[in-house]
């Protein structure tokens, strides 16, 4: 079984130009351009929401490329969600950005294939600040999370940001309602940062948090946070950063605070510890059954051979961090 778990270090767009993203590509593969016929491959994939606008695009141009030969479709379920329709054999591959473990990936005949990186960024909604000025430091994002800094304007927050007039509207902290490799990073990261979250909340694609509101998907924390002033969220850069929603600056194991940005991200992937990487950044992985036959085998072999080479540019221009095209030349 070809597995890169353990390789990888875990540590990581609002609204209409969401919407708008995802309506072009439903539009595109629902109604296609008559290529499609009985005798085109269909491979069905379902799971993390992380990586779906990258992955909504390479399928349709993966599929376009095919000339009616392939169909690919991917859909933004939640990383939970993919991972139980790929063991139950709806789909044919899942997207999961919480690594199953060698034990899971045994007992369900799963194979897992790391694709590639990004961040979990943190945005918020507060009126006057612009994106990246506002600086968090990892005990206090924990203690916001866990209720203990319920107002914009705590001593803790203005330490930290003496240039910043903060407002004394009430914090409302918002999450994922569903079953997220998004939270899983998110969560992990607390769990590194802060003992208190780690004994009292701990890290999952679902956790109780103690405070605030859900939002499905990536999309869903997005609208809330864009909706409520005083909002705070964490999702994947690309959805802040296609919305225009404002991140924070977070600091880092150096003590230093990170604007987000594909470069910070690919240090974090390349130099863990260099003073300039971005804290909270992911791989995410692909999953597929063993006993997936050919010629579906085949193709989605030749499908992520293909993300790996001509797609990482397009995961370049979405935001992404591609890896090591080695890795593609090993896939199981």
């Amino acid at each position: 079984m070809f597995n890169l778990h353990h390789r990888f270090p875990v540590a990581f767009w609002g609204t209409s130009a969401i919407f708008t993203f995802f309506a072009l590509f439903t539009l595109l593969l629902g109604c296609g351009d008559g290529k499609v016929t009985e005798n085109t491959i269909v491979l069905n994939g379902s799971g993390a929401t992380f990586p779906s606008p990258v992955y909504s695009s390479w399928s349709y141009l993966f599929s376009e490329l095919s000339d009616g030969r392939v169909q690919v479709n991917y859909q933004g379920l939640g990383s939970g969600a993919g991972v139980n329709q790929v063991r139950e054999g709806t789909v044919d591959f899942a997207g999961t950005d919480a690594p199953l473990s060698e034990t899971e990936l045994e007992a369900d005949g799963l194979v897992q294939f790391p694709m590639l990186a990004g961040g979990i960024v943190v945005i918020v909604n507060l009126p006057g600040v612009k994106d990246g000025e506002l600086k968090l430091s990892c005990d206090v994002l924990a203690d916001i999370y866990r209720g203990k800094i319920q107002r914009w304007n705590d001593a803790r927050i203005a330490k930290d940001n003496p240039g910043i007039t903060l407002p004394a509207l009430k914090i409302v902290p918002v999450y994922r309602a569903d079953s997220s490799g998004t939270s899983f990073l998110f969560t992990q990261f607390l769990s590194s940062v802060s003992d208190v979250w780690k004994t009292e909340i701990g890290t999952g694609k679902s956790v109780k948090f103690p405070v605030g509101i859900g939002g499905q998907k990536n999309p869903g924390v997005c609208n809330n946070v864009s909706r409520i002033l005083g909002g705070i969220g964490y999702t994947e850069y690309t959805y802040a950063k296609e919305g225009r929603l404002t991140c924070v600056a977070l600091q880092n194991a150096k003590g230093k605070f990170i604007v987000p940005s594909p470069e910070s991200f690919a240090l974090a992937m390349t130099e863990p510890e260099n003073e300039n990487a971005y804290p909270v950044t992911g791989v995410t992985y692909l999953v597929f059954r063993k006993s997936l036959t050919e010629p579906k085998r085949g193709v989605l072999r030749e499908y992520i051979h293909w993300c790996f080479t001509d797609g990482a540019e397009m995961a370049t221009k979405l935001h992404y961090t591609p890896l090591n095209l080695e890795i593609a030349e090993n896939i199981y």
